[in-house]
């Protein structure tokens, strides 16, 4: 057992779980090991945390809200140490990013991004927390009502392989800076930049048994978390099935819950589009990351009159997408995450041929010189699908997007909003009556309006229907986090007698 007030070098062999202010062994000498994605190859071993291991997390986590001296803080304070979080980071930003590309596979530019705005999260909250306060409400008669905000209290947060640092940034940052504690289950296949953030959280000066990591299986620690009657909240981003799950099992404590998850998301290009500034906008929307993005935009329905043009450019392109070296900066698209996703992948693809429909570009693994035991798939493009096929209707969470025509605006909405999802959407049209309409109408809690981008802070980030609910990246988070006390205050000169005795 050490401190974890050492000196902090991010690349190691060997990585601990962090449990009330220190470095830890599982209790059963467990570990992870933990793979690059790109070439196959062991980075590091993991200490694998068990339930007596969450157990002591959440004890942790409990005693120190209890006790309440981080929560007691003046918000300034807390504000100054999610501050000093971020220097830190920014501090070790080439590490940081080094990390996330060797334990997601991952191109530069990706983890690059991804890290800023982790970073930036920090920030944001910071200054969000205070700001963020009650109000006072006229009340008639002698009567006063204040309200308060105060801390859910201790929140289980569970963090997915595709965003491993980031995701795990939009769900500490918004917890402590209003006062909460949390115990963070990474993702078993990418926990060491959640490890790492943790460290640089209490070398920041966030008091121990605020933010408590234990990597381990989702169906072990992740459900012991969920269900476990001193946990306050749960902060779940994943698969829609298993959300639903999570959501079955708080109920028995009635706990708040979180959920980010799947999506299959329409990306809608209008005859008066920027054509192009749509293809480079969509092959973006799809690709980045890998396409391995729950609001990738994986769904492209393009106004009839310009499919051959548009296509003609968005194949083009697509083809010149470079696969290689994740640290290159000349690589476009990194690895899959592991074999299983590379297999699920297919096997959409597959499926997709065998329902008739056509493979463009693409459709099978990819050979990438040099990175020959990596986990890697070519950007797929599949046209002649109807909205029926599994390749339409289900999240592939793969570098695959499908193609189809529509005639106009009412049909446009009509196929964007066929699916049982409503994360993300994007229009491109430079008729701004037109992109306002097709906007309000589409079901998704994120539409992208002739630009590519989804998520930056400041802007709320969340899903309609089976995308989950509650929203992420936002001022709105801190109310996730918080409980709403409403003070009732009597100020008149004669005592109240309500019932006349």
């Amino acid at each position: 057992m050490s401190t974890v007030e050492e000196k902090v070098t991010l690349k190691r062999e060997y990585y601990h779980l962090i449990i009330n202010g220190e470095k830890v062994e599982s209790s059963n000498g467990g570990t992870i090991e933990t793979f690059n994605p790109a070439t196959g190859e062991l980075i590091a071993k993991v200490a694998k945390a068990t339930k007596e291991d969450a157990e002591r997390a959440v004890q942790a986590a409990r005693e120190a809200f209890d006790n309440g001296k981080w929560r007691k803080y003046p918000v300034s304070r807390r504000a100054q140490v999610l501050n000093k979080i971020a220097a830190i980071m920014r501090s070790r930003f080439n590490e940081l990013v080094e990390l996330e590309v060797l334990d997601t596979g991952k191109s530069l530019s990706a983890a690059q991004g991804q890290v800023h705005q982790a970073i930036e999260d920090f920030e944001f909250y910071a200054a969000a927390a205070v700001g963020h306060r009650g109000v006072v409400n006229n009340l008639p008669g002698q009567f006063s009502n204040y309200t308060e905000k105060e801390a859910v209290g201790v929140c289980a947060q569970i963090i997915p392989w595709n965003y491993p640092l980031m995701m795990a940034a939009w769900k500490i940052a918004p917890a402590i800076a209003v006062g909460c504690s949390v115990v963070v289950k990474p993702a078993s296949l990418t926990p060491l930049t959640a490890i790492i953030l943790g460290e640089i959280c209490l070398e920041a000066g966030v008091p121990a048994g605020v933010v408590n990591i234990v990597p381990g299986s989702g169906s072990e620690v992740g459900n012991y978390l969920v269900e476990h009657k001193l946990v306050d909240k749960v902060a779940f981003t994943g698969s829609t099935p298993i959300g639903k799950d999570i959501m079955r099992k708080a109920s028995d404590t009635l706990k708040r819950v979180t959920l980010e998850l799947g999506g299959k998301s329409p990306n809608l290009v209008f005859e008066d589009a920027d054509i192009d500034a749509a293809v480079d906008g969509s092959l973006y929307g799809i690709f980045y990351n890998s396409g391995q993005s729950c609001e990738a935009r994986s769904r492209l329905y393009i106004q009839e009159s310009i499919y051959d043009e548009f296509m003609e450019k968005f194949v083009a392109k697509a083809k010149q997408i470079k696969l290689g070296d994740p640290f290159s900066k000349e690589t476009h698209m990194g690895a899959i995450i592991d074999q299983a996703q590379v297999d699920v992948i297919d096997g959409y693809v597959q499926s997709a041929k065998e329902e008739g429909a056509t493979i463009l570009l693409g459709g099978k693994v990819a050979n990438v010189e040099g990175y020959e035991n990596g986990f890697w798939y070519e950007p797929t493009i599949i046209t002649d699908v109807t909205q029926e096929m599994k390749v339409v209707q289900e999240e592939i969470f793969g570098p695959v997007v499908v193609v189809s025509k529509f005639k106009d605006e009412k049909e446009a909405i009509h196929l964007a909003n066929d699916t049982e999802f409503g994360l993300g959407s994007a229009v491109w049209s430079k008729d701004g009556a037109r992109a306002t309409r097709v906007a309000n109408a589409i079901e998704a809690g994120i539409v992208m309006v002739n630009c590519p981008f989804s998520a930056m802070p400041g802007t709320p980030f969340g899903g309609y229907k089976q995308s989950g609910f509650g929203r992420e990246l936002c001022i709105e988070t801190l109310d996730l986090y918080t409980e709403t006390k409403s003070i009732i205050s009597y100020y008149g000169n004669r005592p109240l007698n309500p019932l006349g005795l």
